[in-house]
C-alpha cells in the first residue's frame, strides 16, 4: 500500500524547519555584527582586516536572513489544496517513479533538498532541475530529467 501523508503537517514541519533556520541565522548575523563592532575588533595596523572581514560576513547574513524570512513567507502563502487532476505546481505532493524507484516531493517556493516525514518526502522546487521537470505534468505523464549530464527517465504515478 502507497504511503498517504498529510499535506497540511508536510506544510508545518516545513515552516518549522525555516523558522528554526530565520532563528539560527539570525543568532549567526548578531554575532559578526558584534564581531564587526567590538572593541577587539579595532584594526591594530594596516594591514588587520579583521574588522572589514567581519562586515563582509554580516553583509552576507543580512542578505541571506532577507532571502530566508521571504522564502518563509512564501511557504506560509503556499495552500495545501488538493490535485485531483491538473497540472502540477506549487503545492503539490507528487510521487514519481524514476527508473524504477518510487519518490515522493512536495513542490515548494523555498526550502529545497529539505526532508519532512522522517525523510520520507524530498522538497523541491520550481528553479531545481526535478521541480522544472515536474511543473505542469499530470498523473500519468513522462518526462526527462538531466542531472549530471545524465537522462533519466521520470515518470508522474500521483498528484495531490
Amino acid at each position: 500500500m502507497a504511503a498517504v501523508f498529510d499535506k497540511q503537517a508536510l506544510k508545518d514541519e516545513l515552516v518549522r524547519q525555516l523558522e528554526a533556520e530565520v532563528a539560527a541565522l539570525a543568532e549567526a548575523l548578531a554575532a559578526a555584527r558584534e564581531g564587526a563592532t567590538h572593541e577587539e575588533a579595532r584594526p591594530e595596523n594596516d594591514k588587520d582586516t579583521r574588522a572589514l572581514e567581519q562586515s563582509y560576513l554580516a553583509r552576507g547574513q543580512a542578505r541571506r536572513l532577507e532571502e530566508l524570512r521571504t522564502g518563509l513567507a512564501e511557504v506560509l502563502r503556499m495552500t495545501a489544496r488538493p490535485f485531483s487532476d491538473g497540472p502540477i505546481a506549487l503545492g503539490a505532493l507528487v510521487v514519481c517513479d524514476e527508473e524504477g524507484a518510487e519518490r515522493h516531493v512536495l513542490l515548494a517556493p523555498h526550502g529545497g533538498g529539505a526532508a519532512l516525514a522522517g525523510g520520507a518526502v524530498r522538497v523541491v522546487t520550481p528553479g531545481s532541475p526535478l521541480g522544472r521537470a515536474l511543473l505542469g505534468k499530470r498523473a500519468g505523464d513522462e518526462g526527462e530529467l538531466v542531472l549530471g549530464g545524465l537522462r533519466r527517465t521520470l515518470g508522474v504515478v500521483r498528484v495531490s
